[in-house]
């Protein structure tokens, strides 16, 4: 499968190299060996992207809306039929299950059908100042050429959560995938291509070198927006350069996600949703449950029943039948995990199972469930993006909620209580932009994804996430 993935550069609607014949090794996280040898994007390439996507910008934002939502409806079904590759590839060059490859493939594809829908219902309005002094007309236009920079976690719907928008309102785009899983966007350029896609709508460029890339197209001032979903020193830089010329920005930026359970809960629904929340995609999710605080009434109960579920993952390679929880995406993610870990033990957390490296080949962790973890802990301040799950214990609604906050991220949030009353009022009190009531997985197509705080500026996906693409203008009639 993998002599057909495209491995150059996508510029004006083909591969090519890069400048100077550079690549870079792409591997598998699960046993470390080489899947190819990618083209290493340099800063002229870069510029060489940008030319074509300045170009091709009046003609494709004049494109008619109906068009660039049938490319985009054809590109979905595409996708659907090669899930096939795009899970295989994934789990190849990211390491997560088969099972929860193809689980993206749907929800990534699933961002090229929203938006194929969103493009055509663009609208606008038209009315009669209050005054009477004259008419009002406002109309939404693209913004403009766009540089999104995705990340390596969720290698096609990172993506397609950028570039469906931002196709469908008439922004050409330039995408700068993760050094670690550029094939799976390097696939899906050449199905949007197959689908229909003008040359020069769209751009993907690989490199090792991220800041020496992109730092002269944020100084280009025919680059009008960026969008980008990582961590939040990175997005913090890119919004320091972003005012050179007052780009649009849109940042989808580190998470540090509480799951409180109530003495209320339904515990095994909590602890299926603690689960679900911690260990989707290996923990390796902005989403992710970092911080799991319980009700002291039930948190030896939740404790123990979550530590039987953990301790029966099956750990192992993706692409082995059975497997429920991949390697980490690198050795120094590895490291930073149990580094995390150790701190915890160190200051007085127990653990309750896991708390080592998985011995052989590739990066792999246990499984962890820490217990009593103390306030001074690192694993509570910095996110983990990996199989651990610290349980923290609390008395009472308001230390609960309190002990949430405590953070400068505001993300996602988890809570389960079974009454209506409480869900309502500790809904309204967390500082996060989406919360999950009774689940433990929030992500939804058809719902505004983004945090505040420092998680970040914007909204991706749902209703929503079209107007990122588009600038509002104001007519004015007499």
């Amino acid at each position: 499968m993998l002599d057909s993935i495209p491995t150059g550069l996508w510029i004006n609607g083909e591969q090519q190299a890069a400048s100077g014949e550079r690549t870079f090794p792409v591997r598998n996280p699960a046993n470390g060996e080489i899947l190819a040898e990618v083209a290493d994007a340099q800063p002229e390439d870069g510029i060489r992207a940008l030319e074509t996507a300045a170009r091709t910008q009046a003609v494709w934002a004049a494109t008619p809306a109906r068009r660039r939502s049938d490319i985009l409806r054809r590109a979905w079904e595409l996708v659907i039929e090669r899930s096939d590759d795009f899970a295989m590839l994934m789990t190849l060059e990211m390491g997560k299950p088969l099972a929860e490859s193809y689980g993206e493939v749907n929800y990534g594809a699933e961002f090229l059908r929203w938006f194929a829908e969103e493009a055509v219902r663009i609208n606008g309005r038209y009315t009669q100042s209050p005054s009477g002094a004259g008419r009002i007309l406002v109309t939404k236009e693209p913004v403009g050429p766009t540089l999104a920079i995705t990340p390596w976690n969720f290698p096609l719907a990172m993506g397609t959560r950028k570039i469906a928008p931002a196709l469908a309102a008439g922004c050409t785009m330039v995408v700068k995938p993760a050094a670690e899983t550029p094939l799976t966007m390097l696939l899906l350029g050449e199905v949007m291509c197959e689908a229909g896609l003008p040359e020069g709508v769209l751009s993907i460029l690989p490199t090792t070198q991220a800041e020496t890339l992109t730092s002269p197209l944020l100084d280009d001032d025919r680059l009008r927006k960026v969008t980008f979903t990582g961590s939040t020193g990175v997005g913090k830089l890119l919004l320091q350069r972003a005012a050179k010329h007052v780009l649009r920005t849109s940042m989808e930026l580190g998470g540090n996600a509480p799951f409180i359970v109530f003495a209320d809960a339904d515990i095994d629904a909590a602890v299926e949703g603690a689960l679900a929340a911690k260990m989707r995609n290996g923990g390796e999710a902005c989403t992710a449950a970092n911080r799991i605080y319980v009700d002291n009434v039930v948190k030896d109960d939740f404790t123990s029943k979550l530590t039987q579920h953990m301790q029966s993952l099956k750990v192992g390679r993706g692409d082995l039948a059975g497997t429920q929880v991949g390697p980490l995406i690198t050795s120094r993610q590895r490291s930073t995990v149990a580094g995390l870990v150790d701190d915890a033990v160190t200051k007085g957390a127990t653990i309750m199972t896991g708390g080592r490296h998985v011995a052989g080949q590739g990066y792999f962790y246990e499984p962890t469930v820490l217990a009593d973890v103390p306030h001074t802990a690192k694993i509570l301040r910095e996110e983990v993006f990996g199989p651990v799950a610290a349980i923290i214990g609390f008395d009472g609604e308001a230390e609960g909620i309190a002990a949430a906050n405590d953070t400068e991220y505001g993300l996602a949030s988890y809570i389960y209580t079974e009454s209506l009353d409480r869900a309502l009022r500790v809904s309204s009190a967390l500082e996060s932009g989406m919360v999950g009531v009774n689940r433990g997985i929030i992500s939804d197509v058809s719902a505004p994804f983004g945090g505040i705080k420092e998680s970040g500026l914007g909204r991706e996906s749902g209703a929503e996430g079209i107007e990122e693409y588009l600038e509002t203008k104001y007519i004015a009639f007499r």
